[in-house]
């Protein structure tokens, strides 16, 4: 078997708020990415899946800190390493970032060339301009652009799809391991959202993209992208398994809720109307004691807000539940 590529080994990372309060918005995580593989991390909004993000490309930018845990790519870990260090040698060569809100990620004043060429000689001084602008008109076309308007274009000028494409290019310029997408998906229409997807696709039968961890609130759009799920709750991954697994067959009481919250059209569940899920997530700027999900559960049990909740094997996936069947 294949070593894995990306490995993040119980990773805790906490915001500082300016009143001294710790927020632990990440909390033990634990995953491994193979090459060609793709993992989705899904959870409902404020789960801790962008502060993830950040902590995996090592940016902890006060303030967010690390608590504790690793990260390492291709066995190397990045935990510790300064920010030139990393900006040099890990972001955009070996870890990349497709970032939410990616519309809006580009700045308008300046033309796609000019983006794309920071990009590169941001990673390598000595570059010539002309190589770069060669080597930018042949990716963009592999990428199934017409790279010289592309290119010569502002992106304001750009139709949505033609930005998000845009975006997704500049971000994988320098063939990176490993792709962190953060819901690269969010405000775009259906065909859209399948152009992307077919896009990045595309890029790791390439080999332009080893590995990638797609990002995204949908899980049910996870079924169409990844090859394993996990989804987060409190800073917390809950449960973690193939797509059959947790889609079609959850464990946990928070996946179970979470899918039935959901409008899907797979087979089985187009006649099932989404039920909200009550109350709403703990706050993490104090200690929890128990099952995180336990105040939201419909099928908690008094002792579940007592102990605290560990990773076990139930039906070859993993759950944080000690009474999933």
């Amino acid at each position: 078997m294949s070593s894995p590529i990306f490995e993040v080994d119980n990773l805790r990372a906490h915001y500082l708020t300016r009143f001294g309060q710790k927020i632990q918005a990440v909390d033990g995580v634990s995953f491994s990415l193979k090459a060609g593989e793709i993992l989705g991390i899904a959870g409902e909004s404020g789960c801790g899946k962008t502060t993830l993000v950040s902590a995996c490309m090592g940016l902890y930018i006060p303030p967010l800190h690390l608590s504790s845990g690793d990260v390492r790519i291709e066995g190397k870990s990045i935990i510790g390493m300064n920010v030139e260090q990393n900006r040099r040698d890990i972001l955009g060569r070996k870890i990349s970032m497709i970032p939410q809100g990616a519309l809006n990620s580009l700045n308008p004043t300046r033309k796609v060339k000019d983006l794309a060429t920071d990009m590169i000689l941001s990673h390598d001084e000595t570059a010539d301009k002309r190589q770069v602008h060669a080597r930018l008109r042949e990716r963009f076309r592999k990428l199934g652009m017409p790279a010289d308007d592309v290119l010569n274009s502002y992106p304001v000028q750009l139709p949505a799809g033609m930005k998000q494409r845009v975006v997704i290019g500049i971000s994988t310029l320098l063939d990176p391991r490993v792709v962190i997408a953060d819901e690269p998906t969010s405000a775009l229409d259906v065909s859209t959202q399948k152009a992307v997807i077919r896009l990045l696709f595309e890029l790791m039968d390439q080999g332009i993209i080893g590995s990638m961890l797609f990002i995204t609130h949908e899980l049910p759009l996870l079924r169409h992208v990844s090859n394993n799920i996990a989804v987060m709750y409190a800073g917390e991954i809950v449960e973690m398994g193939t797509i059959e697994q947790v889609i079609f067959d959850p464990r946990m009481p928070y996946t179970q809720a979470l899918m039935g919250s959901m409008l899907s059209a797979d087979s089985g569940h187009r006649d099932q109307k989404p039920v909200s899920i009550e109350g709403a997530p703990p706050n993490l700027a104090h200690p929890i004691q128990g099952c995180r999900f336990a105040e939201r559960c419909p099928v908690a049990r008094p002792d579940c807000k007592e102990n605290q909740q560990v990773i076990r094997i139930v039906k070859d996936r993993q759950v944080r539940c000690q009474y999933a069947e």
